[in-house]
């Protein structure tokens, strides 16, 4: 028994640190965020902090009847349901392709892949900006070549949200790769000999044994990338500025217009809590469905 108070005295010890730094940053920040809130909290208050005013519910019940906050809900969820799947996807296919027996520089291919994830954004928004040009693209100079009309990808709203979309799926996809890659070689190969050897084709294969041995990567691949794309922000900022007709203004991308453009900070922590319930709801919904399964 000594031994163990005396583990559990070092582990209190050594996570002391840890936990004073993560309230310090975490906690804090957000019950602040959480009071400011309530206030009128604006650039006024920062040189006077006896200007704020304790507000309520006015802000959350301003934000509900504005047209501009249900146009970024809409926004973000349309980046979430379609590009946190395409992404998972994308980095699913990708990880079966390069954990393929037999095929050459793996290592090479992988390397590849997840080099959009450390490459910054800044960047690689110059790189796609020019391939999305409506005039001297490389993506309109292809779909001429084969008699499809050019398209103003980052100017028209029916393709700017798509256009964002496909660059976030391409700039993140390759860390949820090496996720899905590590997962696959966890899988006991005398497995898939088993099933090659009672019949089982590669769908079977895929459905009965790949698919279901992935499940806590899958899990954790779906949880992260949903939050991140709920949480997309540097690239429809970097791209469009919220796009026209704030046709790519995300609830991110609101709340920093709201704090930092027009430094209605009372405003943009309200964006934050709200952005923060959705999260967390969305969180809870995959929690949910993946312990159902």
């Amino acid at each position: 028994m000594s031994l163990e108070r005396e583990q559990a005295k070092a582990a209190r010890w050594f996570l002391t640190p840890a936990l004073l730094l993560i309230g310090m940053f975490f906690f804090l920040p957000v019950v602040a965020g959480l009071l400011l809130s309530f206030t009128d909290f604006d650039i006024y208050a920062v040189a006077s902090p006896d200007r704020v005013r304790f507000v309520g519910w006015r802000n959350y019940a301003d934000l509900l009847e504005s047209d501009t906050f249900w146009s970024a809900v809409r926004n973000t969820l349309y980046f979430v349901l379609v590009g946190a799947p395409l992404s998972v996807l994308v980095s699913l296919a990708t990880a079966l392709l390069v954990n393929t027996p037999g095929v050459k520089l793996q290592g090479l291919f992988r390397t590849i892949y997840f080099a959009p994830v450390v490459t910054p954004l800044v960047a690689v928004a110059i790189v796609w900006r020019y391939l999305y040009h409506p005039r001297y693209g490389l993506l309109n100079h292809w779909m001429e070549a084969v008699g499809i009309d050019a398209i103003d990808w980052l100017g028209d709203p029916r393709w700017s949200m798509p256009a964002i979309i496909l660059l976030a799926v391409w700039k993140n996809f390759g860390y949820n790769m090496i996720i899905f890659v590590a997962g696959l070689q966890a899988i006991p190969r005398e497995l898939y000999e088993a099933a090659s050897v009672d019949g089982a084709g590669p769908w079977w294969r895929f459905r009965y044994i790949t698919a279901p041995s992935l499940g806590p990567a899958f899990l954790f691949v779906g949880i992260t990338t949903m939050v991140g794309f709920f949480q997309l922000f540097a690239e429809p900022y970097v791209m469009t500025q919220g796009g026209p007709l704030g046709s790519t203004r995300s609830l991110l991308l609101l709340m920093y217009e709201e704090g930092f453009r027009w430094w209605r900070l009372g405003v943009a922590s309200t964006v934050a809590v709200l952005l923060f319930g959705f999260t967390l709801a969305g969180t809870l919904l995959q929690l949910r469905f993946s312990r159902g399964r």
